[in-house]
């Protein structure tokens, strides 16, 4: 399959080849499932916390002696019998995130692109550059002249600097370089926007 190459002003300048063995199989939706999951799960905070015996206010000391009362034994006001005591199998703060094999991490990023491509909701572009002034207005226009609208992904082998200070503003966009981008960053967007460089990497690395 062949993809049109456009430059910033939306004019085509070229084309390449985009290799059937990467992206012309299923598309493995089990793959992105498990890789979005792992995703949301490692960007959970895991800060929730209750306070356990050890942690709550008041006195460690025996209200009334252990035996000759009539009433129930008890050690201390803060056992978690006790209104105010401490909670006992609490959450404690913790962290969510789980690995997944390279090869799943791999597959997922594949099958998501390889949808996009047949979705035909994939842009290449010869390079990404800011204006002189970096000004986020004119980087928007650029997105207008592409056709692009909502929630969009960009992806280069390296973020030029003041391109991304020129787009990091605009609502929807998100920047990912080629090494790092997710199945859930493409997945979850309605355009993808690659560099040609990029898309060649990716393509190295995903077969």
């Amino acid at each position: 399959m062949t993809v049109d190459v456009v430059n910033q002003q939306n004019e085509k300048v070229g084309s390449v080849d985009v290799r059937d063995e990467v992206f012309g199989g299923r598309v493995k939706t089990d793959l992105i499932h498990a890789s979005v999951v792992r995703s949301n799960a490692a960007d959970r905070r895991g800060t929730h916390a209750t306070k356990t015996r050890a942690m709550v206010s008041g006195s460690g000391k025996k209200p009334w002696r252990q035996k000759g009362t009539g009433r129930a034994r008890v050690g201390e006001i803060r056992n978690p019998l006790w209104r105010k005591g401490g909670t006992v199998f609490g959450p404690q703060p913790r962290s969510y995130e789980f690995d997944l094999p390279k090869k799943v991490r791999v597959g997922a990023v594949r099958a998501a692109l390889s949808q996009k491509l047949r979705d035909g909701q994939v842009i290449v572009v010869d390079k990404l550059q800011a204006g002189e002034d970096a000004k986020t207005k004119d980087t928007a226009a650029m997105f207008k002249r592409l056709g692009v609208s909502g929630k969009t992904v960009v992806i280069d082998v390296k973020q030029d600097d003041r391109f991304a200070q020129s787009a990091r503003n605009i609502a929807g966009v998100r920047l990912a370089s080629a090494n790092r981008v997710t199945a859930r960053d493409i997945i979850d967007t309605a355009q993808v926007i690659v560099t040609r460089e990029a898309l060649e990497k990716l393509q190295e690395t995903l077969a």
